[in-house]
């Protein structure tokens, strides 16, 4: 190789190393926007259950194969009107005391279940807190389950 090649190269590497740092202050916007879309795609993935949550079908699964029970955090009132056949109603405010007399076995899957969801994913972290490490929320809660064409009972 020849000095002249050498310094041929030298320049073309030169001359790349600044077309992307001027690719990248010109357009640092457009990079940026791309890695929080990218962000807010991913977030639900990484946040894991909190924001996820069991889906309807998988939660049937649960209470046939492995007996989970379900408990519905709703006030009574809309419990009333519509919940999962076969839940227990404890109130989310009512939670932390009740849910160790209700559910003994902290090995049984524990189905957390709300209106939409929100709180059903507050009442998962006193239950997990209680020690029910099988415990998950439905995701989307009851309208999740509704869409879902599941049965629902009223009392």
């Amino acid at each position: 190789m020849q000095n002249g090649d050498k310094a041929g190269i030298l320049e073309y590497a030169l001359t790349s190393e600044r077309l992307i740092v001027t690719f990248l202050v010109d357009n640092w916007f457009l990079i940026l926007a791309a890695l929080v879309s990218g962000g807010m795609l991913l977030w639900p993935r990484v946040a894991g259950g909190a924001l996820g949550g069991l889906a309807p079908d998988a939660a049937v699964q649960l209470i046939n194969r492995e007996k989970a029970v379900v408990i519905d955090v709703c006030s009574q009132a809309e419990f009333s009107s519509g919940h999962v056949v076969g839940a227990r109603n404890i109130p989310l405010d009512q939670l932390e005391a009740a849910l160790p007399g209700a559910v003994r076995n902290k090995a049984l899957p524990l189905i957390l279940v709300c209106a939409r969801g929100v709180r059903a994913n507050r009442a998962l972290a006193i239950a997990r807190k209680l020690g029910y490490d099988k415990a998950a929320a439905l995701a989307g809660g009851m309208n999740a389950w509704r869409a879902a064409n599941l049965p629902v009972e009223k009392s």
